[in-house]
């Protein structure tokens, strides 16, 4: 157990040394330091370089020619028929426009009128008995009457009849034509043809012909060199030293760049804002922190997009400017860094909205 405390006594004292050693050497009280490490020293050298080999090129001339012109013979001589028309003839022809035919007349029927009689009921007899005699001397009256068997007469009904007296006919009629003439083109003598001799046609062309047919000619193109300039490192830099700042310079100092709306685009003005504050810091070799803020205007998310682009090109005109990009750090915050109550859904003057929308620096070390 003994041994254990004595071994990490030895390990803490260990640490203390070293981090004793990290610190600058003599400082002195009340100034501030910062850790730097040596920047790499780069050198130019011009490098020539063949971009393009020397190389035949072949040259062609075009043929040479000339215009001449000929005569020469554009239709052959041949011969030409020519129609003789037909001879004609007008007649006159006639022809039965209509022929003979009957017409037809209905004659209706005729009808007389008539009767017949019709027996309804047959003749027939019947029994009766006669009345009492005004003579009779019985008590019984039956005594003084008698039965006769009488006959009854048929019946009869007349019944009106109409009769055909005469059928339906036809009477005909004759219905006489007549005759139409009509002139007819009689050809009287067929058409012909004659031959008619036609002379050959000659015409005068442009020809052009080859007077010197194409050649070729072989040119040296001579090689083609382009100078480069690169960037040789001399001394590789690295080496920790710490460097005297002033102390206010350690915490975040503003940097008054008035961005326009949206934009991380740098004016001309704070261009020369920059060359005032920053390089001076720079030259000595520090490493700086370059932080950008929005206010709370807008999206978040484009809030802090909009930071970045703006602390990464005061980054961008910096390293135009010479600094190595190793003493910089651009960091974008957004609205996440308000110095007032301005927050989302506060209303706020434009004034109060413009000391959060800034940009700031501070020195940092470098590890």
């Amino acid at each position: 157990m003994k041994k254990l405390l004595f071994f990490g006594t030895l390990f803490l004292l260990g640490g203390a040394f070293v981090s004793a050693q990290d610190l600058p050497q003599n400082p002195e009280p009340g100034k501030c330091y910062v850790r730097c490490k040596t920047p790499e020293l780069w050198k130019n050298e011009d490098v020539t370089l063949e971009i393009s080999p020397a190389y035949k090129k072949i040259v062609t001339h075009p043929a040479e020619y000339k215009t001449v012109t000929e005569r020469v013979m554009t239709k052959e001589a041949g011969q030409r028929l020519v129609v003789v028309p037909a001879v004609w003839d007008t007649k006159t022809i006639s022809y039965t426009a209509k022929e003979d035919g009957s017409r037809l007349r209905v004659v209706k029927a005729s009808f007389a009128s008539d009767s017949q009689t019709i027996e309804t009921k047959a003749a027939s007899a019947q029994w009766e008995m006669s009345e009492k005699a005004p003579d009779c001397e019985s008590s019984d009256p039956n005594d003084c009457r008698y039965w006769c068997y009488k006959p009854i007469p048929a019946k009869y009904v007349t019944v009106p009849l109409t009769k055909l007296a005469n059928d339906a006919s036809t009477q005909s009629s004759p219905v006489p034509g007549y005759e139409k003439t009509y002139t007819k083109r009689v050809m009287i003598t067929p058409p012909s043809t004659k031959s008619v001799e036609i002379p050959a046609v000659y015409s005068t062309i442009k020809k052009t012909v080859l007077v010197k047919d194409a050649w070729q000619e072989a040119v040296t193109v001579p090689a083609r060199y382009k100078t480069v300039t690169k960037e040789v490192l001399v001394n590789k830099g690295g080496l920790t030293t710490w460097k005297e700042v002033e102390c206010e310079l350690l915490s975040y100092n503003p940097l008054p760049i008035n961005w326009n709306l949206g934009s991380a685009t740098l004016t001309g003005a704070a261009k020369r804002l920059i060359d005032t504050r920053l390089l001076p810091v720079l030259k000595d070799g520090v490493r700086v922190e370059l932080a950008s803020h929005t206010d709370s205007r807008g999206t978040s998310s484009s809030n802090q997009d909009l930071s970045e682009r703006r602390a990464q090109a005061v980054t961008n005109y910096l390293i135009s400017k010479g600094v190595n990009p190793s003493q910089l750090v651009a960091k974008g915050y957004g609205e996440n860094k308000l110095k007032n109550r301005c927050a989302d859904g506060v209303s706020c003057t434009e004034a109060q909205h413009l000391q959060n929308r800034r940009t700031e620096f501070r020195v940092i070390n470098q590890n």
